[in-house]
């Protein structure tokens, strides 16, 4: 199994933006040397909630920094950009970074995002599917032009050339059924931000798999972002989990504003709609508690061999083969999130990288519900 590092760039109380993103560049710099196979950049913009508005551009600093390790968007938000513009930024980082990229898309779910870009809300499904077209044609073709609805391309050429075909290496974001559909169709693989019980996720990805099969594409094994608390005893781990993970709801609201339900009458984004009950309830101390408790439950957490354990258990419900990991979370001090992050690396990423057990991806046929009781319409993006 692959085993990669986001860099989530929240804004901290008392430090300065470029403070805060030289704590998270600096986790970047230790990727390499610690054997993770990949390093992720996010893209957010406006607010703090993870201060990464260019992550190809983030990626060509590491580009140049490193040698051997992937890097991946999580993920490039089509609607918000020239589809154009993307391809070049994506064969230019294919070409300087020879060839070890992999790249993540989404449709984003953020108002004020769409509002910042001025992107109308009820357009985003269909910029993403004419945008994502436009990326793949546009890096497969010497030439090429395009006449849609939102783009009108007269025939020109991408340069410098990609060298790797990156195109085969796209993965998407997708939260509802409806974008599940679209991204399994466009023929990318699923990149899967941990966020609902492993058997609902496993069902979610084996129902893209066969949508994927039943268009003509082969499914690729998942991959699947989730935060880690990884500590030399079980205690600390889960007192770092809940205490620092439970601050992501508040820097989450503040970013989306779930809570205030403005998403179900957004076309496109009813599923999120969902959201705002639970949302709203996070005032309340108990459910907050629940909440947390339930989020906790879904990443990966505990000693370095119960962190082995689960995502053993991840990988036989789902058939991952690459595991992103988030190390620094909720304003966690940086000298924390790296001593986080070197026991992870020193105990947990060797077996995953060389046991056989990790090395095939398993069917996810044999995901069983749970029956206990859960917080419902939590969610918790990157």
């Amino acid at each position: 199994m692959k085993v990669g590092i986001a860099l989530n760039m929240l804004t901290k109380e008392g430090l300065s933006d470029a403070a805060v993103l030289g704590e998270h560049m600096a986790l970047g710099d230790l990727a390499e040397p610690l054997g993770f196979d990949s390093l992720w950049a996010l893209e957010h913009h406006f607010t703090g909630y993870a201060m990464s508005p260019a992550p190809t551009q983030l990626l060509s600093y590491y580009a140049g920094r490193t040698r051997r390790i992937t890097l991946g968007t999580a993920v490039i938000v089509l609607p918000w950009h020239d589809p154009v513009r993307v391809a070049e930024e994506i064969a230019l980082l294919d070409v300087i970074s020879g060839g070890r990229c992999v790249f993540g898309f989404g449709r984003g779910a953020a108002s004020v995002e769409y509002a910042g870009f001025r992107v109308a809300m009820e357009e985003a499904r269909p910029r993403f599917v004419e945008a994502a077209q436009i990326v793949v044609k546009a890096l497969t073709h010497e030439t090429f032009e395009w006449d849609g609805e939102f783009f009108k391309i007269p025939r020109t050429s991408i340069r410098p050339r990609p060298i790797s075909h990156p195109e085969r290496r796209f993965y998407a974001s997708s939260v509802s059924p409806e974008s599940a559909e679209i991204m399994a169709k466009l023929g990318f693989g699923v990149l899967v931000v941990m966020q609902n019980e492993w058997p609902k996720a496993a069902e979610d990805i084996e129902r893209y798999r066969q949508i994927a099969s039943g268009v003509g594409h082969a499914p690729r094994p998942p991959i699947i972002l989730t935060n880690v608390s990884c500590a030399e005893s079980r205690d600390e781990a889960r007192e770092r989990g809940v205490k620092y993970l439970s601050r992501k709801w508040d820097s989450i609201d503040r970013h989306y504003h779930f809570s205030d339900g403005h998403l179900a009458t957004v076309k496109g984004y009813e599923f999120y709609g969902k959201m705002t009950k639970t949302y709203a309830k996070m005032k309340d101390d108990g459910f907050r508690q629940k909440a947390t408790d339930f989020y906790v439950s879904i990443q990966i957490v505990g000693t370095p061999d119960d962190c082995l354990q689960q995502v053993r258990e991840l990988h036989r419900l789902t058939g991952l083969d690459h595991l992103i990991t988030e190390f620094a979370f909720g304003g966690m001090p940086h000298e924390e999130s790296e001593i986080n992050m070197r026991l992870f690396a020193d105990r947990v990423i060797p077996v995953l990288q060389r046991d056989p057990a990790f090395s095939s991806p398993r069917s996810s046929a044999d995901a069983r519900p749970t029956s206990e009781a859960k917080p419902g319409g939590v969610f918790a993006p990157a």
